[in-house]
């Protein structure tokens, strides 16, 4: 399982010109079955990824089409969590 932080860089201005490369993007994700939750890091630092059902190698691969992070509108931060218990509602992310 992963979390993937993608903080605001100098760039960030620049967001509008790549959000709908952006939203595509994440639609991927979820279509895939990769991401499972997608939300914005407050206050307004840019977003964050719960990933899984991928490898890092893959999962990084993937975050570096992000146009956000091809046109460095964000920094990208992979952290890779080995789960060892969960609330019964997630425990398919243990398997």
């Amino acid at each position: 399982m992963f979390v993937v932080l993608l903080r605001f860089s100098d760039n960030k201005g620049k967001a509008g010109q790549f959000m709908d490369g952006h939203k595509e993007w994440i639609k991927r994700g979820f279509d895939d079955g990769v991401f499972l939750l997608v939300g914005s890091l407050q206050p307004n630092l840019g977003g964050g990824i719960v990933a899984h059902n991928t490898s890092l190698t893959d999962l990084q691969s993937r975050v570096n089409t992000d146009p956000f992070v091809a046109e460095n509108v964000v920094k990208a931060e992979v952290l890779e969590i080995t789960p060892s218990s969960a609330d019964a509602r997630l425990n398919f992310l243990l398997d």
